[in-house]
């Protein structure tokens, strides 16, 4: 994935881009205008890593076209190509997600650098949680440690190890990144979660810290929810690709637990520590191909309609008394 597509009415400008870039390790596509360039991108989805577009166009503007073509795949690097007279405008278009801007005319070695440091730190953002980079980028203050309730999910792959011994790395990697990884991650975005990290074949999603919303433990609940649905249609269409299977236990449980930036000299992170984490993690463990599991502290705070099923109280090492486990039913 190594391509990038320049989007501009003007053919002298395409010209001069290309040349700028002949150098450059990148397959170069064109298109003169937002409509063409949002086709291409459709057709080359996993080839195209970065559309630098004109801010003025006829048809869709720089800014219409860059949003559609994040829609198509968040992961492309984005840039507005703009003149002088539009700078504010292009500042502006920034601030509402565009990756950076370049401004012509432009001299070809600072175009190339400007090109290179909006991608590194385009991709420098993935290693960071999105709600976590805004909230350093717009008030830092708010990652200090402290105290949070918050919900917590995990979710793991059922039988991935032995499910992993007839299936190459290549495999394995993709199949975790498009079908579990992506997905699921998408679904705790659109709930107002934070996907505190991946380990192996399960991932960990914080609902209420950094930022706490009123129906954090109703969000937690429903993304659980719509990942198991959505495990389902995954598996249909995988029946017809190969023998690899997404096969999902979810845990969740809701407590007060220590959120800040935690780690050595060398690598650090944001996370949550605490009971309501191993709590989550312990339910996830016993939980079945397609269970959610959710403690008492997570069930009173759902609505009654939320649909639930007590199960065998849990015997968990280091509380004396058995912990109450409820099942949703969707």
């Amino acid at each position: 994935m190594n391509g990038l597509l320049l989007i501009d009415d003007e053919e002298g400008i395409r010209r001069s881009l290309i040349r700028a870039l002949e150098r450059e390790p990148y397959h170069v596509y064109a298109a003169n205008d937002g409509t063409a360039g949002i086709n291409l991108v459709k057709d080359n989805l996993h080839h195209i890593s970065t559309v630098i577009s004109d801010f003025r166009m006829p048809g869709l503007d720089g800014l219409e076209t860059l949003s559609e073509i994040g829609k198509l795949n968040p992961e492309i690097t984005r840039i507005i190509l703009t003149g002088y007279a539009t700078m504010e405008a292009a500042i502006q278009s920034t601030n509402l997600g565009i990756d950076g801007f370049l401004t012509k005319p432009f001299d070809n070695a600072e175009l190339r650098a400007k090109i290179h440091e909006i991608s590194v730190r385009k991709h420098l953002k993935q290693f960071i949680p999105e709600q976590v980079y805004k909230e350093i980028e717009h008030s830092p203050g708010i990652l200090k440690p402290k105290n949070h309730e918050v919900s917590i999910l995990f979710t793991d792959i059922r039988g991935f190890t032995s499910m992993s011994r007839g299936s190459s790395p290549e495999s394995l990697v993709k199949f975790l990144n498009d079908y579990f990884f992506s997905p699921m991650g998408e679904i705790a975005y659109k709930h107002n979660g934070m996907v505190d990290k991946h380990i192996g074949d399960s991932m960990m999603v914080v609902y209420g810290a950094p930022l706490h919303h009123e129906a954090d433990t109703l969000m937690a609940v429903q993304s659980a929810v719509a990942m198991q649905k959505t495990a389902v249609e995954i598996n249909e269409r995988l029946s017809k690709i190969n023998g690899l299977r997404l096969r999902m236990g979810i845990g969740i449980s809701t407590g007060t637990v220590y959120s800040g930036i935690l780690g050595s000299l060398r690598k650090k992170e944001y996370t949550s520590i605490g009971m309501a984490v191993n709590m989550a993690a312990k339910l996830q463990g016993v939980a079945r191909e397609g269970e959610i599991l959710v403690t008492r502290e997570t069930l009173n705070q759902l609505p009654d309609e939320i649909g639930t099923r007590a199960l065998q109280p849990l015997y968990v090492k280091g509380i004396e008394d058995p912990v109450a486990v409820y099942k949703i039913t969707y």
